[in-house]
């Protein structure tokens, strides 16, 4: 099955989408994108040029994926939130050259209206809460919220707020996958299954 696209969208010639992809009202894909397999992108949603989505992603209404964003594997952007590419933006400037990678890795989530700054990587199965401003390199698991950003807390691959504190030692199973994960001072990382 190739991917679904309605017809109010544009994709433009070039652009690489993957089987069971769908792309929804008004979309526009720019030629050089490459989109995975199982991607929904929503109403109203660009992707540039030089972007990469990975597999299984979930594009929410009014986002705008611009140059320069990876988006690894299984990753969820919520409704309006924002990426940039230019540090330093300046209409009357033109900074192209001076476009920073931003990478967010697998099963990360992005919250609606949250903003990334360009230049960081967002850990693996992060979650950044709704209408957070992230300016600098996220952990994986981390549950970051505010403006700027803070971490508060970490987040199992199931999605739901670990009892572990921000930092320290300790370790905790999720009580939905049994998995376990363990901290090491300011690090997690999901250990087994029981």
């Amino acid at each position: 099955m190739a991917h679904y696209q309605h017809p109010s969208a544009i994709v433009d010639e070039g652009a690489q989408i993957g089987e069971g992809s769908r792309v929804w009202h008004f979309v526009h894909v720019c030629g050089g994108a490459r989109i995975g397999k199982g991607v929904s992108l929503g109403q109203n949603v660009f992707v540039g040029n030089k972007v990469v989505i990975g597999d299984n992603c979930k594009v929410q209404n009014n986002v705008s994926v611009y140059d320069n964003v990876t988006l690894e594997e299984g990753v969820f952007c919520g409704p309006s939130m924002v990426f940039t590419n230019v540090y330093n933006p300046r209409s009357l400037i033109e900074r192209k050259d001076q476009f920073r990678d931003t990478l967010v890795k697998r099963g990360a989530t992005l919250g609606a209206n949250c903003t990334i700054v360009c230049g960081v990587t967002i850990g693996e199965y992060a979650f950044v809460g709704a209408g957070a401003v992230v300016n600098k390199d996220v952990p994986a698991y981390a549950l970051m919220v505010g403006v700027p950003a803070r971490q508060i807390g970490w987040m199992s691959e199931f999605g739901e707020q670990l009892d572990l504190p921000v930092e320290g030692e300790g370790q905790v199973v999720c009580v939905h996958t049994g998995a376990r994960y363990v901290l090491n001072d300011k690090s997690l990382s999901k250990v087994d299954a029981q």
